[in-house]
């Protein structure tokens, strides 16, 4: 399971160096590929707003 990015995203760019597979891609609100996800919680650990969940 995918985690994903939800409405809460501030796109401060913390998860992006913390994803092992580069599975995270900027944007207004950043946005992680479900097929490139290995589900690892990485990026979830250290949001600051909290917005990364698994899907």
């Amino acid at each position: 399971m995918a985690y994903v990015i939800n409405d809460d995203c501030i796109a401060c760019g913390t998860c992006i160096d913390e994803c092992p597979v580069e599975a995270i891609s900027e944007g207004d609100i950043y946005k992680i590929d479900p097929d490139l996800c290995t589900d690892c919680g990485a990026c979830a650990d250290v949001c600051p707003s909290e917005a990364i969940h698994p899907a």
